[in-house]
This record gives C-alpha cells, structure tokens and sequence, in this order.
C-alpha cells in the first residue's frame, strides 16, 4: 500500500526541506535484519519517491547509497559534497537539490575541525573526522538567495559538537542570508551545540516556529522501533529570522513494513522572506 506524504512536491515559492541520516548501508549475517541496506533501501527509495524535497539533507552516505537516493528522487535533482576523508571518500553529507527550481550559486565543503580548508582534519576531541557541506541558492521564482547548511556533528565528544556548533554559527553571521541549518547534530535541546546555533547565528527551531505541525514531536533517533514521543531528538532543523516556516514533521512512515533508517526524517515547508538582490 502506498504511503501518502507528508508534506510531498513543493509549490513555489515555497521550499520543502528535509535531513534525514540514512545510517550508513551494512551488510552481514550477523547484522539485525532491519539494519541491513539490501532490506532498507527500497524504503529509502520509497520515502524519497513519495516526499520528493527541493533540498535534502542527508548524512552518513556511501556512493552506493547515493546510486539510490538519485534514482529514487528523479533526474532533475543534483547534488553536492564528498566523502569526509582525507581524499573526499568515506561517509559524506551530501545536499541534494531540484536544480530545475534552484540555481546553485556555489557551494564548499569544510572539515569541522581548528582547519577546516584540510580535508580529513580533526580537533577538539572527536575521533573521526566531521564536516559540514554549504551551498548558497538562487530560487528562479523569487529570486530570493539564501543558504543551506548540512552536517553530521560527533557522537563521542560534547566539545566537538560545541566548538563545531559555534564554527556554523560564524559562517551563517558571515554570510548575511537567509539560512536553514540541517543536520544529525548529535544533540538534544538542551545541549550546548543547539543552544549555540539558536544564540550565536540568530536561528530558531523550525519546529517551534511553525505555524502548522502535521506529526507529533516523535523523537528522531528511534532505532527501527515504532515511534516513541519520549526518548532522543538529536536530528534538527533550523531557521534564520527571515525564514518562514508554514509547517513541520518529523516522518514516522515505515514502507512496506521496514523503516528508512534507525532516524526518522525531519521535514518543513519553508518560505524564504529575503531581500532579491
């Protein structure tokens, strides 16, 4: 049976953004069932068949994931970013576009770390390295430039998270566009890495700013299980002051029986409220 969206193909001028971590495709005998990417790519595929966002944010991906996640959304998407190692492979976190509605005006790729222009470069306590892709977009039917910022934040060091959170922070004042921050941040509300992107770059919490919630406030990290309103919230989306925001989700949908990922999605209907240029 199919699965209605959510939120599903954009009108413009508004944008339907998502970040999702598709948890990176394992295979193995001794893998559970549920984890294992010959099982769960087919729902990946379907949720991103049915939801179809002009951007998407996507962390812990592999080319071979890749090779999915552009069949399924359809040839007028693009995307950008590379492996997060020293000669771009390993895991990325790519964001996806519909270059037929977007114009890309450029984009960068920076490690999260006290050098950020060297590839594969680490600081601050986390063991792997950690990145964050950026891309600045034109929208062909407003004219409206804004930025996207995508990231996949450490899961062992808080200092990491804050020190990175306070690097994407600077960026964002730096810029001076309209913004929407996405990414698997590793951390809850009260964390010091989300309170320094609420604070430092001005942003608020898509979710609390929406003017619609079409789910209830599920918590991201569910592990393959059904959707619980208690437990982790650490997948995060958020917005610069001149972002509207006419809707959120947090996609519990499982496809087939099998659900994408041990993340769910988080999902908004945005209007960038910008200046053109």
């Amino acid at each position: 049976m199919t699965v209605p969206p959510l939120i599903g193909p954009a009108v413009e001028p508004e944008l339907h953004m998502m970040s999702v971590n598709i948890r990176r495709p394992m295979e193995g005998a001794l893998r559970p069932e549920q984890d294992r990417w010959s099982v769960r790519a087919p729902a990946v595929a379907e949720l991103l068949r049915s939801e179809r966002p002009t951007i998407l944010g996507l962390q812990e991906v592999l080319p071979r994931a890749m090779k999915v996640v552009s069949q399924a959304i359809g040839p007028t998407h693009r995307f950008v970013g590379r492996g997060r190692g020293r000669d771009g492979t390993g895991e990325g976190s790519p964001l996806v576009y519909d270059a037929e509605r977007l114009e890309l005006r450029g984009w960068e790729q920076r490690a999260l770390s006290a050098r950020p222009d060297e590839p594969g470069s680490r600081s601050w306590g986390n063991l792997i390295p950690r990145i964050l892709v950026t891309a600045e977009f034109s929208d062909r039917s407003t004219g409206v430039r804004f930025l996207v910022v995508n990231t996949h934040l450490d899961h062992l060091s808080s200092r990491s998270r804050r020190r990175s959170a306070e690097m994407i922070a600077a960026l964002i004042r730096k810029r001076g566009l309209p913004a929407i921050a996405m990414g698997d941040l590793n951390a809850g509300p009260r964390s010091a890495a989300v309170r320094a992107l609420l604070s430092h770059a001005q942003l608020a919490d898509s979710w609390s700013a929406a003017e619609d919630r079409l789910t209830p406030l599920w918590s991201t990290l569910n592990g393959y299980r059904r959707p619980r309103l208690t437990g982790r919230r650490v997948d995060w989306m958020l917005v610069s002051r001149d972002v509207r925001v006419r809707a959120a989700a947090i996609n519990p949908h499982a496809f087939g029986g099998v659900r994408p990922s041990d993340h769910l999605a988080v999902q908004a209907l945005l209007r960038v409220e910008g200046k053109t240029p």
